[in-house]
């Protein structure tokens, strides 16, 4: 019998997905962390709307819901070094991701990554524990669009860039 856990890994590892670094602010602490799992949920209703999902675990997940707002940086497709730091493949030698990238408080004062495709700052709306990890969806309460429109990818255990066809 195969290990379906394996399996399902192998399987996900075959799907590209956009790169994005969620990022919060405020009195639960300023934190960040890589995600491959951001998705829209809705362009309709009071406010567009995102979900994301981050491990029960991580530091960025505690502070999201405890700060009650997000950004989700879309990195383009040479922030790859963005993603290790905020993943913690790439340690700092400050130890702090914040200065070692460039950022800025958005409008609603979550930290939007400097030359990010684009970046949503959202107010948090639902969280939902799904076994280890949150499921969080923000309305969307601004959009930071920068001239980049080509998003970092990854697939197949590494990172990707998309080509028109």
């Amino acid at each position: 019998m195969t290990d379906l856990r394996q399996q399902f890994i192998e399987g996900m590892s075959r799907a590209a997905t956009f790169v994005s670094v969620v990022t919060t602010d405020g009195e639960g602490g300023r934190h960040g962390v890589t995600v491959s799992s951001m998705t829209s949920v809705s362009a309709d209703g009071p406010a567009p709307s995102l979900l994301i999902c981050v491990h029960q675990q991580s530091p960025a997940a505690t502070a999201i819901l405890r700060n009650r707002g997000f950004c989700a940086n879309l990195l383009a497709d040479d922030q790859q070094q963005l993603s290790d730091i905020f993943s913690g493949r790439f340690k700092p030698a400050e130890g702090d991701r914040f200065s070692a990238v460039d950022w800025a408080p958005g409008a609603r004062g979550q930290p939007v990554l400097a030359r990010a495709s684009a970046a949503f700052e959202c107010t948090l709306t639902t969280a939902l524990l799904c076994e280890t990890h949150y499921i969080i969806v923000g309305a969307v309460t601004g959009v930071d669009l920068s001239e980049r429109t080509d998003a970092l990818l990854y697939g197949q255990r590494a990172y990707r860039r998309a080509i028109k066809l």
